[in-house]
Order: C-alpha cells, then sequence, then structure tokens
C-alpha cells in the first residue's frame, strides 16, 4: 500500500471544517474589530468606498488568522 501525500496548506485551508469555523470567527469577531476602528465613522455617517474597503479587510483579519492556526494546528497532528 502506497504511502498518501499529506494535504496541502491550501487544500487544509479550503476544507469545510476549517472554513466553518474561519467564517464563524469572522461573524464573531470582525464587528467588535469594526466598532474598535470605524465606529465613530459610523456614528457619523461617514463610509466611503475606501472606509467600506478597509471594513471588508477588518473582517477578513480573523478569518485569515483563524485559517492560519488551524491549517498550522492540523499540520502538526498528522
Amino acid at each position: 500500500m502506497a504511502d498518501e501525500e499529506p494535504p496541502s496548506g491550501w487544500q487544509l485551508a479550503l476544507d469545510a471544517a476549517v472554513v466553518r469555523r474561519a467564517l464563524l470567527m469572522a461573524l464573531l469577531v470582525g464587528p467588535i474589530l469594526i466598532l474598535i476602528n470605524h465606529g465613530d465613522s459610523i456614528l457619523q455617517g461617514g463610509i466611503g468606498p475606501v472606509r467600506a474597503l478597509k471594513m471588508a479587510l477588518t473582517m477578513a483579519v480573523p478569518y485569515l488568522v483563524s485559517t492560519y492556526s488551524s491549517v498550522g494546528a492540523l499540520r502538526r497532528q498528522g
């Protein structure tokens, strides 16, 4: 029986369980970060295209951190 190659980092990052966990973290942590970093602009109604892009990137940060952490843990495990 031939040894199977371990999954690549991209394969692990795209695994349904990893994506689900990362989305949950983004949905929980992202809005908190947005309020901390952009709350004053939201309250003043000053959300232009540049700020909206920054807010989207703010949501991406917890997603990427969670994915990176999960991939690292899965690689150490297997």
